[in-house]
């Protein structure tokens, strides 16, 4: 007796709980990225979900590019949500290197004009092997031109230009300049903080 009751009151906990579904911020086309369930709308805030951008964007030529967005409003049966973060794939990053070229790692904080405190990595392929102070000398670019580029840019126009790509070529046709780049390839973000203004 005692366990049909237990099964029971298991089935009345799971009715309890309600679907939710889950959209991409308006800068990405609003789009539907899932499911989420879920007994109290409350405990769906903060809640990360994770989606290829190419789901996102109907395009999946850029499945390699996982995209974080964290639930921050539920209205109904819906639940929005902001941008946190992206990564690109290990298998893509480990396509893209090649032998006796230099890959130069580049880590930068960087704020937009509305005050968000963006933490990108930025990876350059070069032609060849570049010396110490080549590498330098590249990081310092990569570094100046991310900053001059969020300084100028909100929050959802930096995020763009970072998952289309945009901001990668504006940087290559910077770092090209000091040393024969094959590619650069902004390999990963993550929202840290809203910065005070």
């Amino acid at each position: 007796m005692a366990k049909k009751k237990q099964v029971g009151r298991r089935l009345e906990g799971w009715k309890a709980k309600k679907w939710y579904r889950v959209y991409v911020p308006d800068s990405f086309g609003k789009a539907e990225i899932g499911d989420a369930i879920s007994a109290d709308p409350e405990n769906m805030l903060g809640r990360v979900m994770t989606a290829t951008l190419g789901e996102v964007v109907q395009d999946y030529s850029k499945s390699h590019i996982k995209m974080r967005f964290k639930i921050n409003n539920v209205a109904g049966d819906a639940a929005y949500t902001e941008f946190v973060g992206h990564e690109v794939t290990r298998d893509y990053l480990r396509s893209m290197v090649k032998r006796r070229a230099s890959r130069i790692d580049t880590i930068h904080p960087i704020i937009s004009k509305d005050g968000k405190l963006l933490r990108v990595t930025v990876v350059c392929l070069t032609l060849s092997r570049a010396d110490q102070s080549q590498v330098h000398a590249v990081r310092q670019a990569i570094s100046q031109t991310l900053a001059a580029k969020a300084a100028e840019s909100d929050f959802e126009t930096l995020v763009k230009e970072i998952v289309s790509g945009d901001m990668a070529r504006e940087i290559f046709k910077v770092v090209k300049t000091i040393y024969p780049i094959r590619r650069v390839e902004i390999t990963k973000s993550k929202l840290e903080q809203i910065a005070a203004v």
